[in-house]
């Protein structure tokens, strides 16, 4: 476990040509109210899992139906291309069009249901260490199922040479020199969780824990959250030990790649940080946590005896406010109050 305080905090960009994390969350609102499954998510009470004066955790399984937050993603990048076609969009407005990604979970899901609405063509990229069963959800979904590589960055690479060989739209949900338009809208979907959670909130957090890959759903948050609530709350990063990309890449100065062994934090087991969300962190968060894939797995247990049954990746960062030496660490102590996001299901 290794705490870092952010030295960048309300300073300038570690990657200049690149974009801060939208804050426009209006803009989501409004075209997801046109969606009939996009159904607001509960803020669970789970005060008792920790010795704080409240623990406020916003459950994202039943995100449309997808079970994840992640399905705030790629299907609004789909449906703000869809909606440019066409003001009141339907089955067939992106006929003839194929979005192509590479995916280790639930990102994939998000572009195959999107592309589905609209009429579009989804293929995905997966590693062949990729559960057979997670293809089979993708082929239900309507998408073309790829093989391709050892590890995701391997799949990666095999779908953005099929998007430049075919003429496809790559849809990542990462950004990196010179590709930041879709993930900046990308992220922007996000936002909705985070207004919700502001919404729900009966106090202003002190703290807010955000588990972390490449960091889209922890720059997003931590964006919104400081337009919100300003500089109340501390926003603490929390990442693998074996994939301390974004803590690595502060420390530099710069993005960095940060190399290790696999963790049972699959989502979260990233090398390299989004570069969009990497410039909104080093402005917005104030501290970057790595924990091991056994302080996390412990809590596992606990967590779905409340009801919050989920994976290492999704319970992350409710697993380090359980944790002793973390809240030690953090200076989380019995008068504050914390927010998390258990950002999906179990597998």
């Amino acid at each position: 476990m290794q705490l870092i305080i952010n030295p960048h905090r309300g300073g300038e960009k570690l990657a200049p040509d690149m974009p801060y994390p939208s804050t426009d969350a209006a803009r989501v609102a409004a075209l997801l109210g046109q969606c009939p499954k996009a159904a607001e998510t509960p803020l669970v009470n789970a005060t008792p899992l920790a010795p704080v004066a409240a623990l406020w955790v916003k459950d994202e399984r039943p995100r449309m139906g997808l079970g994840s937050f992640k399905a705030l993603g790629a299907a609004y990048v789909i449906a703000r291309q869809a909606e440019a076609v066409d003001p009141n969009p339907g089955a067939d407005t992106l006929a003839g069009r194929t979005y192509v990604t590479a995916s280790a979970g639930n990102h994939g899901m998000s572009v195959a249901a999107g592309a589905r609405v609209f009429g579009a063509k989804a293929v995905v990229y997966i590693a062949e260490t990729v559960p057979e069963s997670f293809a089979g959800r993708l082929q239900a979904l309507g998408a073309d199922v790829v093989r391709a590589g050892a590890d995701y960055a391997a799949s990666m690479r095999a779908a953005q040479e099929a998007a430049v060989a075919n003429g496809w739209t790559l849809l990542s949900d990462s950004s990196w020199e010179g590709y930041a338009e879709l993930p900046h809208i990308l992220m922007e979907g996000y936002l909705q969780m985070v207004a919700e959670a502001v919404a729900q909130c009966p106090e202003v957090p002190t703290h807010i824990l955000l588990q972390a890959g490449v960091g889209g759903l922890a720059g997003a948050v931590a964006a919104y959250a400081r337009k919100a609530w300003g500089d109340g709350p501390e926003i603490i990063v929390v990442e693998p030990e074996a994939a301390p990309a974004l803590q690595a890449s502060i420390l530099a100065g710069e993005c960095v790649f940060a190399d290790g062994p696999d963790s049972v934090m699959g989502r979260l087991d990233c090398k390299e940080p989004s570069l969009i969300a990497l410039n909104g962190l080093a402005r917005d968060a104030d501290a970057f946590l790595t924990i091991s894939d056994a302080d996390v797995t412990a809590q596992l247990p606990a967590m779905a005896a409340t009801g919050l049954e989920t994976t290492a990746s999704g319970g992350a960062g409710i697993a380090t406010v359980m944790d002793d030496d973390a809240r030690q660490a953090m200076q989380i102590g019995p008068d504050s109050r914390v927010l998390c996001f258990l950002s999906e299901v179990a597998d």
